[in-house]
């Protein structure tokens, strides 16, 4: 396999870390972004040549810029930019603050979003390459508790999934990788707990509460192996890891269809009629993209 060079943002924990020791451990050079000093030291040292290492928070947009552009200047050429860094918010809705709730957003959906916008001129300049944006089964389906940190997986996976149809004609393909629980960092060091309102106490919230203060459970996915599956040639545009994620996802689906399904004939009932009207709604775009 010809070695390629990646993107990653968060390579210092978690999913990122496995990601960044596979791809140079067979032979491919790295960029890899970290917050923390000292958190990606040891990969630099072993791989001196083949991992470079950035400073980023993902919340400053001139960062974002700044870093990207000095790694396609450094190395000429990136193959694979993968958006990963982020982290849970849980609570209930009412009990964050507005300072946590924008810091959760810049995070995990305009920090994407950055990202990428700042990636996709070079992309583009090259003649293609591949975007991994990392979602979480928490992108398709939803529970009590985590309304925020879902609110920023389901808005990446639509700004993913539009994004996809734009850059296709530029060879540029976008996945969004959505994994279950995985025995890494993020569920009991990658996640902040909202301050406690006593009267969702009796409440569905307060399971969520329960995992991550009495820190009893952990994932059944391996790390180590999703990382291995993320670099897929071709790859489907959602990548779903572990059991639980398919499970979760296939019944958030089902549910859902089976909700729509019930309300055609009420939908088409709102119709206006169509003589002598164009309509421009997403049924006519869906048509346009299967025509093309």
């Amino acid at each position: 396999m010809t070695s390629r060079t990646w993107l990653i943002t968060g390579a210092n924990s978690g999913f990122g870390r496995h990601l960044s020791e596979q791809l140079l451990s067979r032979g491919d050079r790295v960029v890899g972004t970290f917050r923390a000093a000292g958190s990606v030291e040891d990969l630099s040292a072993r791989w001196p040549d083949a991992f470079r290492a950035a400073h980023l928070d993902v919340t400053d947009p001139a960062e974002i810029t700044a870093v990207v552009n000095e790694a396609w200047a450094a190395l000429a050429r990136i193959d694979v930019v993968v958006s990963n860094a982020g982290y849970g918010l849980m609570g209930a809705a009412e009990e964050f603050t507005d300072e946590q709730m924008v810091h959760q957003i810049a995070t995990n959906l305009t920090g994407s979003i950055r990202l990428i916008r700042a990636a996709l001129p070079h992309l583009r300049r090259q003649g293609g390459g591949r975007i991994l944006q990392l979602s979480s089964v928490g992108g398709q389906a939803a529970w009590p508790g985590g309304s925020l940190y879902h609110a920023t997986k389901w808005g990446i996976e639509g700004f993913a999934d539009a994004l996809a149809g734009e850059v296709a004609p530029f060879g540029i393909d976008v996945t969004i990788v959505e994994p279950g629980g995985a025995r890494t960092n993020f569920r009991y060091g990658g996640s902040v707990l909202a301050d406690r309102i006593e009267a969702y106490d009796g409440t569905p919230v307060a399971g969520i509460r329960r995992i991550l203060t009495e820190r009893t459970t952990q994932g059944i996915g391996d790390p180590a192996l999703m990382a291995a599956g993320v670099d897929q040639d071709p790859a489907p545009r959602r990548l779903v890891l572990g059991s639980d994620a398919y499970q979760a996802i296939e019944n958030a689906l089902t549910t859902r269809l089976a909700d729509v399904r019930t309300q055609r004939e009420s939908a088409e009932a709102t119709d206006a009629p169509l003589e002598g009207v164009t309509t421009g709604g997403p049924a006519d775009l869906d048509a346009e993209k299967r025509d093309m």
